[in-house]
């Protein structure tokens, strides 16, 4: 079954979940790796906020004060850069041994460059993960990812900017998203958009699919990609007239979402499409930011929004590696550390032990209630990294080219693998 078909089980999962308190998973042994030396593990993980370095930071000194013999050489990157970094580690044979990534990251075991799943966890951790994650990152069948994180996206609104505009409630569909945005947007001063719109390098394909969802669209028939759609030109055409009509921040084309998240969270922009963390930079970058969350506007009003997760590979650089690679993730996904980790940045957790933190965080629920009608990358096709690397650099051009011409442009990167 094709990613895009997995949102349904995901979200049974995710709901049985959240009733169990199950004990800890599999942790790591008090020994080392070896006994005639040290074994280096190289660490390659994401950005999400300002807690995520030094989150791995502390968890790294915790994991080598049990483990004498393994050290853990720790490199954050930004979602911007990341997958230029990795690409290049690639190119010159330097990946490291433990990645996490989005779908991006099990797509290299196409190319028979990762352990499999099963390889790098212990079995008492990999039971407590939920499955449906596992599945829906798989690539011809096999599971070379481990889920870290989940997320759905939600429309986050500036309560205050709404009331000034005289809204009365957050939109549900794309007309009434243009109407409020173009109101909010003509309050003047320091409003920087109505609506958010982040097109650059950082995260465009995300954006996009929001939208192209939101119109029926969906980016594979199950076994190629298919941007040059309909439904996605209907999508982009309305992303167009919102940027024609000024109801965005100016330039969504060089516009990144980080910096753009942290202008919404200043006040400046009233509407924005966010993921579970943003609730947690709100609290501690501007605590007294008057917001909701409301589901993802759609062409008409129906329920459907993007689901993404990030997920744990590791590079077959070094047999002897595995077992130490397999401790440190062991350690990672220990209840403690783990719900920690979810805590720190907010999201929905990928493990049923972690389902009871969920449950007790409300700001949660309507990431919660997203995940049904969820859709998703589809990340067991080959093609889909170099069709999302053309969403980054080409989409942003619907500024001053037509929807389709640029879709067009898409589907033949797609088509050619690059």
């Amino acid at each position: 079954m094709r990613r895009l078909r997995k949102a349904p089980l995901i979200a049974t999962a995710i709901m049985s979940a959240l009733a169990l308190a199950l004990t800890a998973c599999g942790g790591s042994s008090d020994s080392g790796s070896g006994e005639g030396g040290t074994t280096e593990l190289e660490l390659l993980v994401p950005s999400y906020g300002d807690k995520t370095k030094p989150y791995w930071e502390q968890l790294i000194k915790d994991f080598e004060a049990k483990n004498t013999n393994i050290k853990v050489k720790l490199e954050v990157q930004s979602w911007d850069d990341i997958y230029k970094v990795l690409d290049t580690k690639v190119q010159g044979k330097k990946q490291p041994d433990i990645l996490e990534l989005d779908s991006a990251g099990p797509a290299y075991g196409k190319e028979d460059l990762l352990y499999k799943a099963d390889e790098i966890v212990s079995p008492a951790t990999m039971s407590d993960i939920v499955s449906s994650f596992v599945d829906s990152a798989k690539i011809d069948g096999t599971a070379y990812g481990v889920p870290t994180v989940a997320s759905t996206r939600a429309l986050f609104y500036n309560k205050d900017l709404f009331a000034k505009a005289g809204i009365q409630s957050p939109p549900k569909t794309w007309d009434e998203l243009l109407d409020a945005a173009k109101k909010i947007k003509a309050l003047g001063g320091d409003v920087a958009g109505g609506y958010g719109m982040p097109l650059g390098s950082e995260e465009a394909q995300g954006e996009t699919s929001i939208w192209a969802y939101g119109a029926g669209a969906s980016w594979s028939d199950g076994s190629k990609i298919t941007v040059n759609t309909p439904q996605a030109t209907e999508a982009l055409t309305f992303m167009k007239r919102m940027v024609s009509e000024k109801a965005t921040q100016a330039n969504p084309g060089a516009t990144n979402r980080t910096p753009l998240i942290n202008v919404f969270i200043q006040g400046k922009i009233g509407m924005i499409t966010g993921l579970p963390p943003v609730v947690g930079q709100i609290k501690e970058k501007n605590p007294a930011l008057q917001y909701g969350i409301a589901p993802s506007p759609t062409k008409d009003g129906k329920p459907v929004t993007l689901g993404v997760a990030d997920y744990f590979v590791a590079f077959k650089k070094d047999q002897d590696k595995k077992d130490a690679i397999r401790k440190f993730l062991d350690f990672f996904y220990q209840k403690d550390n783990y719900v920690k980790f979810n805590d720190n940045e907010g999201f929905i957790p990928a493990t049923k032990s972690g389902g009871a933190a969920v449950a007790a965080k409300p700001e949660l629920k309507t990431f919660l209630d997203a995940v049904p009608a969820a859709k998703f990358y589809p990340a067991s096709l080959a093609a889909w990294g170099s069709t999302s690397g053309a969403f980054k650099s080409l989409v942003g051009q619907i500024e001053t080219k037509s929807a389709g011409d640029v879709l067009k442009e898409i589907q033949q990167k797609a088509d050619s693998g690059g």
